[in-house]
């Protein structure tokens, strides 16, 4: 393919940005190369500078459920555009999506909307924290939360131990704060809560791993967790940010059985529009200001237009339920893959999928639930894949360690015609 065009952009963007991006993995670091810069895309395809086309599978890293620029949001956004696209004021039509949500899934007794993922778990740490008025957070070690300063740290050398600080300028006492534990770890998880139990406020878990990799958890796991929260009165937040309304209207909660305390939510909740929430009972909901001592306030929180497409796209899925069907034709999409792989490519290759999200680990084909199971060359195994894929118009998420998204505009042409691919692309691919 030509990509002239997307380098040229990407040295001017170099010029301005740090790194040429606003978020670090568009950049291409963790495969190498020139990143291509999108000009447009409707439903599963997306077209670069250089008017090279490209059939998607990161889908804005989850939120498109519906595909690029489905009509529904999009006759919502254009709505709500000749309304005015932001107000400052109480408005109806954050109040119309919360009884809606709240209507459709009972864990949640109230909701706050915010812009972003980080920023419902910030704000649902916080509510944590005073309402048990303890300091101590506890994450698992594979679980991605947002760029909160608590929780960008990784594990310390012992077990138990507190956290270090995953990047500079986290200083090590917010950074101490902060336990680690590994998923998938009983033992681990019951010597913690033995030994801090009654100094932790909350311990938060994305209930289905999917930031570093897609690292499934036995719903046995999660459930001791709950059960160790309730014991040692912390409270349970569910980082359902990426699962939510992706595999299920009420997301990993539904599925397990397990209501946490607090659930955050983003990516699919604004259709594509940037939004996040949190929620979850009401006693702990109603810490937060102006009712309760807790503050958090956002001047583009709850904005119009983004209130209405998240609505669209919630009465959507209520009305379609596309979820069955997304979950079959994921199965039989990574089932094919998978046969390639086992056919051609010279090491052992999973696919790993959950509904509709998918994550292909090479190297193994056992499991991986931790991040120290995934093989040590998955980098620069993916980083070939990839690029492979992308020569043949075909867009996967640009690092070895995020997942793949379907939506219901996939159709099964689109899918043959990217088996047809990965069967030239896994015939080339070299024993690294």
């Amino acid at each position: 393919m030509n990509t002239s065009k997307s380098e040229s952009l990407f040295q001017r963007s170099k010029k301005v940005s740090p790194g040429g991006v606003h978020s670090p993995v568009r950049g291409f670091r963790g495969v190498g190369g020139t990143p291509v810069f999108i000009e447009s895309a409707n439903g599963v395809r997306m077209k670069d500078a250089d008017g090279n086309e490209y059939i998607d599978f990161c889908m804005s890293w989850g939120p498109l459920l519906f595909g690029h620029q489905d009509p529904e949001v999009g006759e919502a956004v254009k709505s709500a555009l000749t309304r005015g696209w932001s107000y400052g004021a109480a408005e109806r039509y954050s109040l119309e999506f919360a009884e809606d949500l709240i209507k459709a899934i009972p864990i949640i007794d109230q909701v706050r909307f915010v812009s972003s993922g980080t920023e419902a778990v910030m704000s649902a740490i916080r509510v944590a924290r005073g309402y048990t008025k303890r300091d101590l957070v506890l994450k698992f070690d594979g679980c991605y939360h947002g760029h909160v300063d608590s929780l960008l740290v990784r594990a310390g050398s012992g077990l138990a131990e507190m956290a270090s600080p995953d990047s500079a300028g986290i200083s090590t006492k917010t950074a101490s704060e902060t336990i680690v534990c590994a998923l998938d770890d009983d033992v681990q998880l019951e010597q913690i809560f033995n030994t801090h139990g009654s100094q932790i406020a909350v311990a938060i878990i994305e209930p289905l791993p999917a930031n570093n990799g897609l690292l499934l958890q036995r719903t046995e796991f999660l459930k001791k967790l709950e059960t160790l929260c309730k014991k040692h009165g912390s409270v349970l937040i569910f980082d359902e940010v990426i699962s939510g309304f992706r595999v299920g209207l009420g997301g990993m909660a539904e599925i397990t059985g397990i209501r946490p305390d607090l659930v955050t939510y983003g990516k699919i909740i604004g259709g594509g529009f940037p939004v996040g929430a949190y929620g979850g009972r009401k006693e702990l909901m109603e810490m937060v200001a102006p009712v309760g001592p807790v503050y958090q306030a956002g001047t583009l929180s709850a904005n119009p237009v983004a209130m209405s497409a998240g609505h669209a796209m919630l009465k959507k899925i209520i009305r379609e339920n596309p979820y069955p069907t997304l979950a079959k034709t994921g199965e039989w999409f990574t089932g094919e893959l998978q046969k390639l792989a086992n056919q051609y490519l010279p090491y052992p290759t999973l696919f790993q999928k959950f509904g509709s999200i998918s994550w292909m680990v090479l190297g193994t084909d056992q499991p991986v639930r931790r991040i120290e199971q995934i093989p040590a060359e998955q980098k620069a195994r993916y980083a070939e894949i990839f690029h492979s894929f992308l020569d043949h118009g075909v867009y996967f998420a640009p690092s070895g360690y995020e997942v793949g998204f379907l939506s219901t505009a996939h159709t099964k042409q689109d899918l043959e015609q990217v088996i047809e691919i990965a069967k030239k692309v896994f015939q080339g691919a070299k024993q690294k």
